[in-house]
């Protein structure tokens, strides 16, 4: 098992980057279906609504394929938590009714994604080449 860790880890990483940037492209472009957050009702008004929307669809798209997957995954992870106490948290202290598991469960993957890296299957790895992530997995 620990010699396909790295790979599930890549797994875990595409998955949840695609998923995030689904939020992002929902709120730029209306793609699958439009956000039902809207600029003008978003907490903190529209610079925050657009920065949301950069953040999640391009940082979702460079942790999809693993670029700069650990400084990326530390943004996106600090976008989750703010996001969680400006949007969910105002509405209940529970994550059921205030509907804030999501976002609870993004700052924490991306936290992990921040401390592990990308994986065996990532930009950063072919980049870094493989002898610099063999000692990295090893130690």
């Amino acid at each position: 098992m620990s010699s396909w860790e790295a790979r599930y880890l890549s797994i875990l990483r595409i998955m949840t980057g695609l998923l995030f940037m689904e939020h992002g492209l929902s709120k730029l472009i209306g793609f699958p279906t439009a956000s039902p957050a809207h600029p003008s009702t978003f907490p903190g008004g529209p610079a925050f609504f657009w920065l949301a929307a950069l953040l999640e669809c391009f940082g979702g798209a460079l942790v999809a394929v693993g670029l700069f997957t650990r400084w990326v995954a530390f943004v996106l992870s600090g976008e989750m938590a703010i996001g969680y106490f400006m949007v969910h948290n105002p509405k209940n202290f529970f994550p059921l009714i205030n509907q804030g598991d999501a976002a609870i469960l993004y700052c924490f993957i991306f936290f992990y994604f921040f401390v592990a890296g990308g994986g065996a299957w990532s930009l950063d790895r072919l980049f870094a080449g493989p002898s610099a992530e063999t000692v990295r997995l090893e130690a």
